[in-house]
């Protein structure tokens, strides 16, 4: 199972589409020992820890504890980048995946993050790998009103100074109620999103008939679904393999956002993870749709709450729909280029461990 730990509520940046407003009610730090959290994951046989925030290396005290007492196969980060210079090389190398927020080019990272992150971030991309970390390093991209998908994706990918393995994207939607809450025109920014999606995917398939298969986390994710001809549970495993710890004890389905207290499912002193897993589940109308076998829900938290509306959830599901027709439509030529050699399919099964991409834009 993976497990979300949750080392801090605060944040060090003021993104356009969070604003760093912690929770008041929430322990700013970890209100738990890191004995009772070794206790709790003892009797999970497969772990994975994910630190998480706020911004997590506000906390690196909490993240070396939890590494020198709680041994698990894979730890991975998400983080805004700005402080991984201070994470100490013991611990840098212990992780399997570190996940940098990062939202395209200079001018929109800038633009979304404040002035001179996407430089900073650089710095400590080279750091990091100066310093020897060779895990799997993964931009993470907040998709907002002024984002271009496929130049956004394409600049994190071939970008020789920021050396990512692989991109994954978000749509920042149905976090708060109102599409108009963040967006001036979500339908019509849709169908320039759609074109941008078709034009990656024709670039991914041009690669692959070059003989590289290119890490876009999205297409990996699914068409190794397609390929295999098998169906998908919730990819990101919110409410079934997944959770996150918050800092007062009590789990969650999910990260985000924690003052939702239905998301609570119990907490770190009285549960297991067997008593918490599978305990909450998609429901309709995604488990009638006919994409379902191979997005699995897209969003546990959207799904369940709708804080966009019937309408506007519909909107968002029609993103997922348009990707994996997409996908779908290269598979002949896929299956192709692997009969003959030109590429490995085992790069195209990714991810083998829950690395927190949720796979679903």
């Amino acid at each position: 199972m993976n497990w979300f730990i949750i080392t801090t509520n605060n944040c060090n940046l003021f993104c356009r589409y969070c604003q760093n407003e912690p929770h008041p009610y929430l322990p700013i730090k970890p209100s738990w020992n890191v004995e009772e959290l070794k206790k709790f994951i003892s009797n999970d046989e497969d772990p994975i820890i994910s630190f998480y925030g706020g911004e997590p290396l506000l906390n690196i005290e909490n993240i070396q504890e939890v590494m020198d007492n709680v041994p698990v196969e894979h730890y991975t980060i998400q983080t805004n980048g700005l402080l991984l210079h201070k994470l100490p090389l013991e611990n840098l190398k212990k992780l399997s995946t570190i996940l940098i927020s990062l939202d395209g080019d200079e001018e929109i990272t800038d633009q979304n993050r404040g002035k001179g992150i996407y430089r900073k971030i650089i710095k400590n991309i080279k750091d990091i790998r100066l310093r020897g970390f060779r895990g799997d390093l993964i931009a993470r991209m907040a998709v907002s009103e002024s984002s271009d998908i496929y130049n956004n994706v394409l600049h994190l990918l071939n970008s020789k100074e920021l050396t990512f393995d692989h991109v994954h994207w978000q749509i920042d939607c149905q976090w708060d109620e109102g599409i108009e809450s963040r967006w001036k025109n979500f339908q019509g920014w849709l169908e320039g999103y759609n074109k941008g999606i078709s034009k990656l995917v024709e670039y991914w398939l041009d690669e692959m008939k070059k003989g590289e298969t290119r890490g876009i986390v999205p297409f990996l994710g699914i068409f190794k679904n397609i390929l295999k001809e098998t169906k998908t549970s919730l990819p990101c495993g919110a409410g079934l393999d997944s959770f996150a710890i918050r800092t007062d004890g009590k789990i969650t389905f999910c990260p985000l956002p924690p003052e939702y207290e239905k998301s609570v499912v119990g907490d770190i002193q009285t549960s297991t993870p067997s008593s918490v897993m599978n305990s909450a589940l998609i429901t309709e109308p995604c488990i009638e749709c006919e994409v379902f076998d191979l997005c699995g829900g897209r969003c546990l938290f959207a799904n369940l709450y709708k804080l966009w509306g019937k309408e506007g959830f519909g909107l968002v599901c029609r993103t997922v729909k348009h990707l994996i027709k997409e996908l779908k439509g290269i598979k002949e030529e896929v299956v192709y280029l692997i009969e003959n050699g030109i590429i490995n399919p085992d790069d195209l099964d990714y991810p083998n461990y829950n690395n927190t991409t949720e796979i679903i834009p």
